[in-house]
């Protein structure tokens, strides 16, 4: 009888460990080795394959914003012919990039082949964290955290679509051809040129990622959506603020970049408002 118990047991654990629901620190251990194993090496043969494109990479892509015939300055000039603003269309925007050490451009070649692996894999290596975290979480909650896996996803993704094709070829345009004097020529050093393409659009790839935050922030209490609407007016200021810091010293450029980021302030809003409604109602039963 007492063996039979102790077979069923082991039995039973077994079970366990193999549906994830019993493991040692080891095999935690061993699992998370896994997930970032399968990460790094999505990354890197994205990376691998952006390094064998340079010429889409750098051409295309990256200096792009450099010159007059980015499709966003086409858009602009567009739409300043539309609401008569001529002051829109960027016709003479030729930055000379210069490289000024003998690996410079291999280094930055390596660089960027590595920063657009990680971009290209960001909605995988997010799937593997979750994969790894989901096995402690109960039903209702694997349910939400898929959705705000797809949402995080989607939103890094759209910050940094939005970041390329308008913050960047603004803020490209204001630095690139600011001059204190006309006796001063701009030669742009290909690693200051990429550093600030490369911060400005993981920087609002990342200011994306707030409704996210504060869904967290306001599901432990930090935050509430009453404190959010108090330091409404706060925010805009602020925002306003960043828009004049980031675009040429005109109105609609501000206010193009304005609005996107009140937007999303304000869709931060109603998700703090809707978590924070949710924590009340499970406080009263």
């Amino acid at each position: 009888m007492t063996l039979y118990l102790s077979m069923e047991e082991q039995s039973t654990k077994n079970k366990g460990v193999a549906e994830g629901k019993v493991m040692s620190f080891w095999d935690h251990l061993e699992e998370l080795r896994g997930h970032i194993f399968r990460s790094v090496a999505a990354v890197i043969v994205l990376a691998i394959l952006a390094f064998l494109n340079r010429h889409i990479i750098f051409d295309t892509i990256i200096l792009g914003p450099s010159t007059s015939h980015f499709i966003t300055y086409t858009w602009l000039c567009k739409l300043g012919h539309l609401i008569h603003s001529p002051s829109l269309c960027i016709s003479d925007l030729h930055l000379k990039i210069i490289n000024i050490k003998m690996s410079g451009q291999f280094l930055t070649h390596m660089y960027i082949s590595a920063v657009a692996g990680f971009i290209l894999a960001f909605p995988y290596v997010l799937w593997e964290i979750w994969r790894f975290v989901q096995p402690a979480l109960h039903n209702n909650e694997k349910k939400y955290s898929r959705g705000g896996l797809l949402i995080s996803t989607l939103l890094f993704l759209i910050g940094i679509l939005f970041s390329f094709f308008f913050i960047v070829p603004i803020t490209v345009n204001f630095l690139g051809t600011y001059s204190v004097s006309s006796d001063v020529a701009n030669q742009i050093s290909l690693s200051s040129y990429i550093n600030t393409v490369v911060s400005v659009t993981f920087a609002v790839g990342l200011v994306f990622e707030l409704p996210i935050l504060v869904y967290f922030l306001t599901s432990i209490g930090v935050v509430s959506p009453g404190l959010m609407k108090k330091n409404r007016k706060y925010m805009v200021v602020v925002l306003l603020v960043v828009a004049a810091i980031i675009t040429p010293p005109d109105m609609f450029s501000q206010m193009m970049v304005f609005f996107p980021l009140w937007g999303l302030y304000e869709v931060s809003i109603l998700v703090s408002k809707r978590v924070y409604k949710k924590r009340q109602q499970e406080a009263d039963l």
